[in-house]
């Protein structure tokens, strides 16, 4: 949802942390009112509707995985699985089992089969997130899959067929891994049909409180009111470089939610980790 950013001295301390709250209740799983968030999520509203390979590339913890959703959420896929897999997270040599699944006996401890990620993803939406990070020999095996949509499980000589959309993330300059020789440039070709670019948290100053204020509302318990940030805190929110993007504000406003008992989220209680200890930034400042 983008909306435009509202002042005025029309508007009162109060009717700020009311419209706060209101932008911050989500009719979709994003929240946005800086305009460039909203550009963002309108290209991916349209590519949704398309068929085809989506890279998101972007600073780590800036929103590349529930932009991915979105675009499974808004697709004629909706209704099938969207499965997301780290590369990065999964040793390299499991990770190709866990790709492609593997017949029983193919490995030492494969006692069972397994259909593998892709055919879970089966008609819906594969996310490859951090893509940057998958062996060269899987990368070609990858993209066997995107060109004959087949995939051959380990221990196996079936060709499968599978219908899967991929969306693929990554937090490098995919083009300085190409050179590196890191990364197929035939894959990237394959992947990058419709490039998607999120941006750091500090570059959409406008989002700040709005992702705040949905926070609070997302992680507040259920018997409890959904506190309002005052503007004072939301200032001092806006002052913060975040340089652990959404994911750094979000554990910020868990402790705040931790730290405030009168249904306001002040200055004092944003906590923001530093390298050298816990800064309270309004006593800071």
């Amino acid at each position: 949802i983008s909306l435009p950013a509202v002042t005025g001295p029309a508007l009162t301390d109060g009717g700020m942390m009311l419209l706060t709250d209101a932008i911050a209740s989500p009719l979709t799983a994003m929240v946005a009112a800086d305009p460039k968030t909203g550009a963002l999520l309108d290209m991916a509203s349209r590519v949704a509707k398309f068929d085809v390979s989506v890279f998101i590339n972007g600073p780590t913890g800036s929103g590349k995985e529930v932009l991915a959703r979105q675009i499974h959420l808004r697709s004629h896929r909706a209704d099938k699985p969207f499965v997301a897999i780290n590369c990065a997270a999964i040793p390299e040599n499991m990770l190709e089992a866990i790709l492609f699944g593997h017949e029983k006996g193919a490995f030492t401890g494969a006692s069972t089969p397994n259909k593998g990620i892709v055919r879970a993803a089966d008609g819906g939406t594969l996310m490859l997130d951090e893509i940057s990070e998958m062996p060269l020999g899987l990368q070609s095996k990858l993209l066997r899959v995107l060109q004959e949509k087949v995939v051959t499980p380990l221990g196996s000589q079936t060709e499968l067929p599978v219908d899967i959309r991929i969306v693929a993330t990554s937090n490098r300059d995919m083009d300085a891994e190409i050179e590196k020789g890191t990364f197929r440039e035939d894959l990237y070709y394959r992947l990058n049909v419709f490039p998607l670019d999120t941006i750091a948290l500090a570059e959409r100053p406008d989002d700040i409180t709005v992702l705040a204020q949905s926070m609070l509302r997302r992680h507040a318990r259920k018997d409890q009111a959904v506190p309002l940030l005052t503007p004072e805190a939301c200032a001092v929110l806006t002052q913060h470089s975040w340089p652990g993007n959404v994911r750094e504000l979000e554990n910020v406003m868990q402790r705040a939610l931790v730290l405030q008992d009168d249904g306001f989220v002040r200055p004092d209680h944003i906590m923001i980790t530093m390298r050298s200890g816990v800064l309270l930034p309004a006593q800071a400042a």
